[in-house]
């Protein structure tokens, strides 16, 4: 690990750190330290840093920016990869985005809008990456990434890259094919907006925004939704009707806004998430027979 760790810094490909608290790259605020923490500076260095990284045979995984995450106490012995500035490029010509993985969602839709483009007015408030959005086919509003992207960029675990229609991507509610059968990483995509009025654009996502804010915990640490919705039921719904809104484990507590959103109410451990995701999706199991799975990553 010491070895690597020096031919990293050496190589000068981004910012290198040891012992890195991955409480300081969530949204949840918790979270252990990784052993090394790379952010490479460009699309090369990414994939310079995953090959040394493969070649050395320790345990590494790629992160955006931290907002669908939950991190163990202990952190992560391996390395942690973060997409961020450098993997962040963007190109727009005439209704297509060209977008690295590390861009931000919110102020992609925002650049989108300014540029008279619709499509992208349903991540407005989403904190998170494109990457990460890609990869999970995040979505609000009646809509997703599915309906806007074109293709993906995919750095595969044996080295190789490939360009992925969104066919091939094989999306459905909040997965895709790199969350099943093909585990990959997402370094840039290619989305087909259409032309609209900047001004409705502008309108809708300062609605969604504030939709957001007034029926989401954003003012608190958490991680976004805590579980997938058992359609045609929805997380949120059950929890409330189980009276679960506000229930607290340690600092842990199902937010008061919305049942499906758990806060980092008073320096929260990842054990107290942990241990009151447990306790929701077994009320829910004795009282609906419903299975809630996660929707948050946990680490």
């Amino acid at each position: 690990m010491e070895k690597l760790y020096q031919q990293l810094m050496e190589m000068n490909i981004g910012i290198v750190k040891k012992a890195e608290p991955l409480a300081n790259h969530t949204t949840m605020k918790i979270g252990g330290p990784a052993a090394i923490l790379v952010e490479p500076s460009s699309l090369d260095h990414l994939l310079l840093t995953v090959k040394m990284i493969t070649q050395a045979e320790i345990p590494y995984r790629v992160i955006g920016r931290g907002s669908n995450l939950l991190v163990n106490d202990e952190g992560f012995s391996g390395i942690i990869v973060k997409l961020a500035k450098g993997m962040d490029d963007l190109h727009i010509e005439n209704n297509e985005i060209h977008v690295g993985a590390g861009h931000s969602l919110v102020q992609l839709a925002s650049i989108a809008g300014k540029h008279g483009l619709t499509g992208l007015e349903f991540a407005a408030g989403i904190p998170g990456s494109v990457g990460g959005a890609v990869y999970m086919n995040a979505g609000a509003h009646g809509s997703d990434m599915s309906k806007i992207i074109q293709k993906v960029h995919v750095l595969f675990p044996n080295g190789e890259t490939e360009w992925l229609s969104v066919q091939e991507m094989q999306y459905s509610y909040r997965t895709s094919i790199l969350q099943k059968s093909r585990p990959g990483i997402v370094l840039e995509c290619v989305l087909l907006l259409a032309p609209g009025n900047a001004e409705e654009i502008s309108k809708v996502i300062q609605e969604n925004k504030q939709y957001r804010q007034n029926t989401q915990p954003y003012n608190k640490p958490c991680a976004g939704s805590a579980f997938r919705n058992p359609l045609p039921k929805y997380a949120g719904q059950l929890v409330q009707e189980l009276g679960l809104k506000g229930y607290r484990i340690g600092g842990a507590e199902v937010s008061e806004m919305h049942g499906n959103f758990i806060v980092n109410a008073d320096h929260a451990t990842a054990s107290d998430v942990h241990q009151l995701i447990a306790y929701i999706q077994e009320q829910v199991r004795k009282v609906y027979g419903i299975e809630l799975e996660t929707e948050v990553e946990l680490l």
